[in-house]
């Protein structure tokens, strides 16, 4: 049974029962100025309205989730009938885009723009190069020949899936090669990435590092001899990270456990006179200089009143989950991508009054990070001249 949206009378007899008019009487769209574009039309009420679909007891209700700036799907299932539909789509982009209303060339920033529905794209009258720019325009989709009604869903199951989305998964959900799938994840991951840090975190921190790594006895031989140099941690990537309790974590990779190594990151990314939590490892001697440091000795004890890195425990453990469950291999040299999926999803489960994010609040919050944002395959597997700035296992946090 098909999900349909309510129509205006039904909307209306909703709103009317729980008393009220409805928010969009009071609203004004917002119209495109250039001759023959589509009136882009965004609601920015923050009621939500539910509609009992079907005579079952297993029907449920049919609902939007307010984003602030438009409607999105709630679930799984919604987002994939309602993105199934290219206009949907389209009206998503734009008001991603273009909150206003006002469709505006990417390259110049122009109104004076046309919409060419039988190639959906937009015609820029300004006097430059490429004229013509679509959705994908200057986004982690630009020169994707895949259509939207692909990419969002498939943007929704990496940003919304606990442990991930393999490549191999993917590719039999929506019917695109292995190649092209792995491809997929991976800008998907790009628009995931926290470039902005936005500034220092504080409060109480917990440091911790992990490494990342087959074990051997579960390696065959060949295997073994080429990966396994030395005994324990040996040939294994580590992975430094900070978390503010109640707030977000930041993780990078390292190249070794050394004291310069892992204090360089809490010192870029922690205020001064915050109080910091570690365990007993000799690399964190020196930052009480700076900050609050206690530590917390596995050998003895977990967890000494307020003192223990439970926290990081919990991510290293859904961070390794989806490693070793849902992409049972991962390269080192793409390590740091998988570390900022892992990141995303653990910063966005709850809002800044510690609500709990929804799916589609979590999807909305990624999909405003594809702007900007450029990743092509040479650029993925190593080969092109001009690979990515900053985009090595050394990247900061």
């Amino acid at each position: 049974m098909a999900f349909a949206d309510p129509s205006r009378s039904q909307k209306r007899q909703i709103i009317k029962n729980k008393g009220g008019s409805p928010p969009w009487t009071h609203l004004e769209p917002s119209r495109h100025k250039s001759p023959g574009a589509r009136t882009c039309q965004v609601l920015l009420c923050s009621i939500e309205y539910s509609l009992f679909v079907g005579d079952n007891i297993f029907d449920r209700l049919l609902r939007r989730v307010h984003t602030g700036f438009m409607e999105t799907p709630d679930t799984l299932r919604e987002a994939i009938i309602w993105f199934s539909d290219f206009e949907h789509c389209r009206e998503f982009m734009m008001a991603l885009r273009w909150p206003d209303g006002v469709v505006k060339c990417p390259r110049c920033n122009s109104e004076k723009v046309l919409w060419i529905s039988k190639e959906r794209v937009w015609k820029c009258y300004g006097k430059h190069d490429h004229l013509k720019f679509s959705l994908k325009t200057l986004t982690i989709f630009e020169d994707s020949p895949i259509a939207l009604e692909k990419w969002l869903p498939a943007a929704w199951l990496l940003m919304c899936c606990k442990n991930g989305i393999s490549s191999y998964e993917l590719h039999r959900a929506l019917g695109v090669t292995q190649k092209t799938a792995w491809f997929m994840l991976h800008r998907i991951r790009l628009a995931m990435q926290d470039g902005n840090t936005g500034g220092m975190i504080g409060g109480e921190v917990e440091v911790d590092e992990s490494f990342i790594g087959g074990k051997a006895r579960n390696m065959h031989k060949d295997v073994k001899a080429r990966k396994i140099r030395g005994t324990g941690p040996e040939g294994k990537a580590i992975v430094a990270a900070v978390l503010e309790r109640g707030g977000k974590v930041r993780a990078r990779v390292v190249e070794t456990r050394r004291k310069h190594t892992l204090q360089k990151p809490v010192r870029e990314n922690v205020k001064p006179g915050s109080t910091l939590y570690s365990d007993a490892l000799k690399s964190y001697d020196g930052l009480e200089e700076n900050f609050e440091h206690q530590v917390i000795d596995h050998a003895i004890e977990y967890v000494r009143g307020n003192v223990h890195t439970n926290g990081m425990e919990n991510f290293w453990s859904l961070l390794k989950r989806g490693l070793n469950g849902t992409y049972v291999s991962v390269e080192p040299y793409h390590l740091f991508r998988y570390l900022d999926e892992q990141a995303f999803r653990f910063n966005t489960r709850l809002d800044g009054d510690g609500e709990k994010i929804s799916d589609g609040e979590r999807f909305v919050i990624g999909m405003k990070q594809i702007v900007g944002k450029r990743l092509t395959y040479d650029q993925l597997i190593g080969k092109s001249k001009d690979a990515e700035e900053g985009q090595s296992p050394k990247r900061p946090a």
